[in-house]
């Protein structure tokens, strides 16, 4: 148990050190539809500038990390289920919950 704790610890550290810089709420955000019913979600924004988007599941696993250029994600390499995602724009981040049907 000790070591899950550890373990714990060493997640929470690495993803708040990999942050630093980063301001919440990315300008104009969406993210559309949630629940993603056919494999793809659009992401939007103010800014076109280029997005980096970090896909984990429940366990924090990552299981996608990709920059998207246009609004189109595609998750059909995912399975069903709840995952939290990451959008990362210019210094600024959203995170939410993405349910995939």
């Amino acid at each position: 148990m000790k070591q899950l704790y550890t373990l714990f610890f060493l997640f929470v550290a690495q993803i708040a050190l990999s942050q630093q810089d980063v301001t919440d709420a990315i300008d104009g955000f969406k993210l559309y539809p949630n629940p993603a019913t056919q494999g793809k979600v659009q992401i939007v924004t103010k800014s076109s500038q280029p997005k980096n988007i970090r896909i984990y599941d429940v366990l924090g696993t990552p299981v996608l990390e990709t920059t998207l250029y246009g609004t189109d994600l595609d998750l059909s390499g995912l399975n069903s289920g709840v995952y939290l995602i990451q959008v990362f724009q210019q210094q600024k981040v959203a995170t939410r919950k993405l349910i995939i049907k």
